[in-house]
């Protein structure tokens, strides 16, 4: 928009517009590589070592050999349009820093719900979390080397999803493929809310 005044013309500034989208998952599954892997600043990690004092709290069964953890949050940013700026924040893995959940997911648009094919089992309090706050979100599965291969469909079962929910294979090294999974989340949210 333009104002004129008798001399010249003065734009407006646009207003800009963000969204909030939270990379959620159990230890280990990738959240960290995958908000590294598309942000288009350094960024923001809170990573610390694993120590023998951790290892007697966290279960570091199949992490292979994963010597950091994130004890707060990932942060990363991807502008959309000039417009349009994209924040993205990993949540940290472990039990004992899930009481930052609650603070993270406030104002998120939805979440990627990331797993890894080796532990399923660690990606049930991550989905149980969005069920229940009724907060959209998609699955993520990192396509680890040395891990096995599952159809979508075999994912589904194995977490008992809803037949709807979207379930992409992914690897959160590549750039490409996170944006596929982050552009699946924003059509899951559409559907979610401009129902055909």
């Amino acid at each position: 928009m333009a104002f004129e005044s008798s001399d010249t013309i003065i734009e407006a500034p646009s207003a800009l517009m963000s969204a909030k989208i939270l990379i959620a998952g159990g230890f280990g599954v990738g959240k960290t590589t995958m908000v590294s892997s598309i942000s288009e600043v350094p960024p923001l990690r809170t990573e610390e070592l694993l120590t023998d004092a951790g290892a007697a709290v966290d279960d570091l069964t199949g992490v292979g050999l994963k010597t950091t953890t994130t004890v707060a949050l990932d942060f990363g940013r991807i502008t959309i349009d000039p417009d349009l700026v994209v924040y993205l924040f990993g949540t940290p893995g472990q039990d004992r820093f899930w009481f930052l959940w609650d603070e993270l997911s406030r104002g998120a648009l939805g979440a990627v719900v990331l797993t890894d094919p080796r532990r399923l089992d660690t990606s049930f309090a991550a989905i149980d979390y969005f069920e229940r706050r009724h907060v959209p979100f998609v699955v993520g599965v990192n396509c680890f080397d040395d891990g096995p291969v599952y159809t979508t469909d075999e994912i589904r079962n194995a977490l008992d999803l809803e037949p709807g929910l979207p379930i992409q294979l992914c690897d959160a090294r590549r750039r490409d493929s996170t944006k596929q999974l982050l552009l699946t989340l924003v059509e899951h949210l559409m559907t979610q809310h401009c129902p055909r």
